[in-house]
């Protein structure tokens, strides 16, 4: 039997922005309810190493730092739910929520539900999912001790999980569109230093693109690239797994129609005072969903404590 729950303040996402507007949340006494969904902890629980969160000298792993995050927010009563909201109604208010375990009405939300991993939508990808293909090295990358690895990206994502793999594979091929990579200076200087060593097993194909996924209709076997600059310039790489890190998309598809997007981020109103505030009275987003510029953990968790404060001062003007 479905049950409905209702919260002051509802936060729907368990990244950095949805742990900290929790945790914001419940020192105001909102007493939120915070909906975990499917990946608990969000996508930060796939980064092997964070280096540069403020305060946290030694290396840290995401599962870590985000389990510590749900303990914080525990410590303050949050009540949180594992469970996965499928659709929303916010033409009312209460606002409606329809999860996969119960319903749910709020009268504030924080909408914090982050961005899932993009894929190449080229064909037999989706055959060899789960079969080869992947999109966290943390989570199968042990699968290929001693083999061949491709990763495809030019971003951060693409050059940590490159250098991850490189202490566990034979050979890592790491294929970017571009001939510069996006990533932080710090992370190409690792990865230079890394490519001089005599035993190198990193191997660099810049302006190229993969065209085909090959396989054996049971796991991935070869790929074939393409150089984007001269079409003629073609190769053929035998690999055992490929690790797609071509950035995310935002999970906002529920909101269609009912909030205001550009190119799929919820849009904010930014304005003094408000900042996370949706085109809805009452909900505001934070995190991921909403910004496509900075995309660090800690500007997820500095929007999380900005829509609490908002959602704060909203609900102090309704009651």
């Amino acid at each position: 039997m479905i049950n409905n729950k209702h919260s002051k303040l509802l936060i729907i996402g368990s990244g950095p922005a949805g742990y900290t507007a929790a945790i914001y949340g419940a020192r105001a006494n909102l007493k939120p309810l915070l909906i975990t969904g499917l990946e608990k902890g969000g996508q930060l629980i796939k980064t092997d190493t964070i280096e540069n969160w403020p305060g946290e000298i030694k290396k840290i792993t995401g599962q870590i730092l985000m389990n510590r995050m749900n303990k914080h927010a525990k410590k303050f009563d949050t009540n949180i739910i594992f469970d996965f909201i499928k659709s929303t109604n916010f033409k009312k208010k209460p606002f409606f929520l329809v999860g996969e375990k119960n319903t749910y009405t709020c009268d504030s939300l924080i909408i914090a539900t982050g961005a899932t991993a993009k894929y190449l939508e080229i064909e037999s990808e989706n055959f060899y999912k789960g079969r080869g293909v992947s999109t966290c090295a943390i989570c199968d990358g042990f699968i290929y001790k001693n083999k061949k690895v491709a990763v495809i990206g030019g971003g951060n994502n693409a050059i940590e999980e490159t250098l991850y793999l490189s202490n566990i594979a034979k050979e890592v091929h790491l294929i970017h569109r571009n001939k510069k990579f996006k990533a932080e200076k710090i992370l190409i200087n690792r990865l230079k230093n890394k490519i001089k060593k005599k035993n190198k097993n990193i191997f660099i194909h810049t302006n190229y693109i993969v065209k085909k996924i090959n396989g054996n209709k049971k796991v991935v076997t070869d790929i074939n690239i393409e150089n984007v600059i001269n079409l003629n310039y073609k190769k053929n790489i035998l690999i055992d797994g490929i690790f797609i890190a071509i950035g995310y998309k935002p999970n906002t598809d529920i909101f269609n129609g009912q909030l205001n997007l550009i190119n799929g981020f919820i849009k904010v109103k930014n304005k003094e005072f408000n900042r996370t505030q949706t085109n809805i009275n009452g909900i505001f987003a934070a995190g991921d969903v909403m910004d496509n510029v900075y995309r660090q953990a800690i500007t997820s968790a500095a929007t999380g404590c900005m829509a609490a404060l908002d959602a704060e001062r909203y609900l102090e003007k309704i009651f």
